[in-house]
């Protein structure tokens, strides 16, 4: 039985999909990588090796971090759009335009006599690393912002083309005392409102409309944001299975004349790689080249210290200072001599008037 394997190395995620020569599916996997790609897909193959055996494929693989792993395999690598595009055509051939976002990138592209997309790639704004970053502000991960999401009231206008910008808005709804559910909607509605914004630019999103890739498969007030704004009727939407695995079955469909490769070469080969002989990454010299360097230098800056004296000998006044900031409160204590008796930093948790009444209790 012929079988093709398709790998989606994305900026946050792996995804593995294997299929036969009927394009059923007999294997997925959808991980995070952390940043260590090849760690990630060499378990992920291992655990495929244990479940299936040492498997003869024809194998492609796509995906913005997917070059360097292609090159230590001499596999083919093919451009994540194509590998999306050849997904769609094939399974969901009725599809007009398809809205996807991934881990640092989103996409729509617009099906007809001619296939025309619209692409974020310089910036992470309204992808799913901003969604990320946006769920830490509220001490949460995506999947608690989407429960949030469910019981909002109020939309807040907040910038998703750049975190910092989003955070700048999001921070003084926290010290306000805006409610969570409402800044958890809201921050989609950004993402939505980028999306249309930046990459339809005026180009009419309407038909039948597919949502693709992880955060819309996982975040249902996500996709519930976009069928909002743009007035999607129920029979217009398309919310297929393996949402999230599209691009990786794209790139499996594409390995059809690929020459076959034992699943235990690919393993051994990321076994034997030294990813620094592969990378396409240049490195910066480092800030210390050994301890004693590091030791001078904490030397040097440890001259300037603030005076510290015993809380539990303090005779007389104290005084207490509070830096209420935006992510974080500092509190310090000094006596009248000016030493330093008490010092305590916290992040906020999105509650900064309760850490405050915890830092004096």
């Amino acid at each position: 039985m012929e079988l093709r394997l398709g790998i989606d190395v994305g900026s946050t995620t792996v995804k593995l999909i294997i299929v036969d020569s009927e394009n059923n599916i007999i294997f997925s996997k959808y991980e995070r990588h952390m940043s260590s790609v090849f760690e990630k897909v060499g378990e992920m193959l291992e655990d495929l090796h244990r479940q299936k055996g040492d498997l003869s494929l024809r194998a492609v693989i796509t995906g913005s971090g997917g070059m360097s792993l292609a090159n230590l395999f001499g596999i083919k690598f093919e451009q994540e759009v194509i590998a999306c595009s050849h997904a769609v055509t094939e399974l969901i051939p009725e599809t007009d335009v398809a809205i996807e976002i991934g881990g640092e990138d989103a996409k729509i592209t617009f099906y007809g006599s001619s296939i025309e997309q619209r692409m974020n790639g310089t910036c992470a704004g309204g992808t799913g690393a901003f969604i990320d970053q946006m769920a830490v502000l509220l001490n949460t991960d995506p999947q608690g912002l989407n429960e949030e999401a469910k019981d909002y009231r109020i939309i807040y206008p907040i910038a998703s083309r750049c975190g910092v910008f989003a955070k700048t808005d999001i921070q003084p709804l926290i010290n306000d005392g805006a409610k969570t559910p409402d800044i958890a909607a809201s921050i989609f509605q950004a993402v939505v409102n980028q999306i249309i914004s930046g990459l339809a630019c005026g180009h009419p999103i309407k038909g039948n409309i597919a949502f693709l890739g992880g955060p819309l498969e996982y975040l249902s007030e996500l996709r519930k944001r976009f069928i909002e704004t743009l007035d999607i009727a129920p029979e217009n939407i398309i919310f297929p299975e393996n949402a999230k695995y599209f691009v990786a079955i794209g790139a499996a469909y594409h390995a059809e004349n690929q020459p076959a490769i034992r699943l235990s070469t690919l393993i051994n080969k990321l076994k034997t790689a030294n990813p620094d002989d592969v990378a396409d990454t240049q490195f910066l010299p480092p800030l210390f080249e050994n301890e004693d360097e590091y030791f001078e230098f904490k030397q040097r800056h440890d001259k300037a210290k603030i005076a510290r004296g015993d809380i539990n000998q303090v005779k007389g006044p104290v005084f207490l200072g509070i830096d209420a900031g935006s992510t974080t409160t500092k509190a310090v204590l000094i006596n009248a001599e000016k030493e330093l008796i008490y010092e305590r930093y916290q992040s906020n948790e999105a509650d900064p008037i309760n850490v405050v009444k915890s830092i004096l209790d």
